[in-house]
Formats: structure tokens, C-alpha cells, sequence
């Protein structure tokens, strides 16, 4: 276990994404269209569950122009992970 997964209740430093972080992400985006996002780096909170924060480019396909945006979602303990917020920064 590393030290960003032992901190609880705050937030940990910006850091690559693990496997699990990645499937997280993929898992409450399932479904979502119009803009397209790819995550750059992820923050991690653990309450009754974990709250992460995604760094993201993002796009809306075809258009070369790209954004930052910062995607919320919320894995509760027991069910799916789902997205509480998007931010374009």
C-alpha cells in the first residue's frame, strides 16, 4: 500500500494513475458523449469511500482544440463509481 492511499479524510498529491484508478475512471464515464476526456493525473480522497479528482485533456471530437478539466467522481463503498462534478479549467 503506498503512503497516498494511507491518508485519510485529505487529499493526496497529484500522481500518475494506477490500474484501479484507471478503471474507476472508465467505469463512471461509461456512456458519457460529446466531449471526450483522457486523464493526465488523479487525487484521491478517503471517506466512506474515495473521492477522486481527475486532471483531464479534454476535446470535443472532431475539433483539434483542447482543454483542461478537472472530473469529480464519488466510489462509494458497496456500487458503482459515478461522476459529482465537472469543472473546465
Amino acid at each position: 500500500m503506498s503512503n497516498h492511499e494511507l491518508l485519510v479524510g485529505g487529499w493526496t498529491p497529484y500522481h500518475s494513475l494506477t490500474e484501479k484508478d484507471s478503471l474507476v475512471f472508465k467505469e463512471a464515464l461509461a456512456g458519457h458523449v460529446g466531449v471526450h476526456y483522457v486523464p493526465q493525473a488523479v487525487s484521491t480522497q478517503v471517506v466512506a469511500g474515495t473521492n477522486y479528482r481527475y486532471k483531464c485533456a479534454a476535446s470535443i471530437p472532431p475539433s483539434d482544440a483542447v482543454w483542461e478539466a478537472v472530473i469529480d467522481i464519488f466510489q462509494p463503498l458497496k456500487g458503482k463509481p459515478y461522476i459529482t462534478g465537472i469543472i473546465r479549467i
